[in-house]
């Protein structure tokens, strides 16, 4: 028979196990990212959309030679832009390829006359097509110089991010490329609570070249991981081309690496683990700078830090749209630029607030669908 004593001990006991099991952490379990402050808690019960149809697995490629690690999974296609120093380097003979457009169109116009004084110049139709890229006067267009991937960790986050590392580490040797997580992850008590990565090198055809990865584990205080996110850290990876842009459209991607780096089933050498998410986030709460998803579009992967949203809708237009109209919120001036592949076309916008905030707004039309990548970028980090 317990006494108030034994009981008092007994309910304390218990207690205090359930506090452990509520911080318990294993090196191999992730935590999603921070609900953002002011909005209401997540549903526990956060609807999941089928995302498979939109998935590419490990090997998958991304540019440059790197592919989607073994154990990750990307979400939507792989999103390509031109930068701005892109664009603005061919812009000159952008200019000058209407010019001499007009100039044919005039003399088209003016043999006509000579043959029939009575002709009219022919009444001009809006070229406003999706399919139109923006340098579509040049012979060539230059190709975009900047890839993104947003990918979903369902395997072990410590062997997933370091085979990352041992991709970069094979493409820019001479770069320092980490190997551990602890002198690009921040942490509390030996928890992740975020990973940021920039290196900048040289490829082995000489392509200099400038890649950021992020890791989001999620919000370790609360359990909570981004909408669709399946209680997984979600990863960034952004490769942006930053030589004499005229010189990378001569030269080609590298498309194979060497010796990358056999990466074992170990713990981090730095002992860093990764916290455990209980739920995901509801689609409902405000995301990428407090945009709020329509019911029209599907969350395919979301994530806090950094800022941003993969989405899907049915209708091209509706894509194109939501696209445009996110940074018009946001932003004094829309820059609009379309780049057009074998059988994907890209429409990017841009722009930024008056604190040095930039917004892309990305929108892939393509055989498996139409996507947008919603992408915040704080003031002073590469876009």
């Amino acid at each position: 028979m317990f006494t108030s004593k034994s009981y008092r001990l007994a309910a304390s006991a218990a207690v205090l196990a359930m506090v452990l099991s509520a911080c318990q952490t294993t090196a191999d379990e992730p935590d999603p990212a921070s609900t953002p402050a002011g909005t209401a808690a997540p549903s526990p019960a956060a609807a999941t959309p089928d995302v498979a149809p939109f998935e590419s697995g490990p090997e998958s490629p991304l540019g440059y030679g790197l592919q989607v690690p073994d154990g990750a999974t990307q979400l939507g296609p792989l999103t390509r832009v031109r930068s701005a120093e892109l664009i603005a380097t061919f812009a000159p003979d952008l200019q000058a390829g209407a010019a001499r457009k007009s100039a044919a169109e005039r003399e088209k116009l003016a043999e006509r006359l000579a043959d029939d004084p009575t002709a009219t110049a022919p009444t001009p139709t809006p070229d406003v097509r999706p399919s139109d890229d923006t340098f579509r006067v040049l012979e060539e267009q230059p190709r975009p110089d900047t890839i993104l991937s947003v990918m979903r960790i369902d395997g072990r986050p410590t062997q997933v991010v370091r085979r990352m590392l041992a991709q970069l580490d094979a493409l820019l040797p001479a770069s320092d490329v980490p190997t551990g997580l602890s002198s690009w992850c921040s942490s509390r008590q030996q928890r992740i609570t975020g990973c940021r990565l920039g290196v900048s090198g040289t490829t082995s055809d000489k392509r200099d070249v400038r890649i950021v990865v992020t890791v989001d584990p999620g919000n370790a205080t609360t359990g909570t991981a981004a909408p669709s996110a399946r209680r997984r850290p979600v990863m960034t990876l952004q490769v942006k081309y930053v030589g004499d842009p005229r010189l990378g459209q001569a030269e080609r991607e590298s498309s194979d690496l060497a010796d990358v780096k056999k990466i074992d089933d170990g713990p981090d050498p730095t002992g860093l683990t990764w916290p455990s998410m209980r739920r995901d986030a509801s689609r409902q709460i405000p995301l990428v700078d407090g945009f709020v998803v329509p019911t029209a579009a599907n969350i395919l992967l979301s994530g806090y830090e950094p800022s941003f949203v993969e989405l899907n809708t049915d209708k091209a237009g509706t894509a194109d749209d939501l696209a445009r109209q996110w940074v018009a919120d946001r932003s004094g001036e829309v820059a609009k630029d379309i780049a057009v592949e074998l059988n994907e076309v890209s429409t990017t916008y841009s722009g930024s607030s008056k604190d040095g905030t930039f917004y892309r707004a990305s929108y892939t039309l393509s055989a498996r669908g139409n996507y947008v990548l919603l992408m915040v970028y704080p003031p002073g980090h590469t876009h």
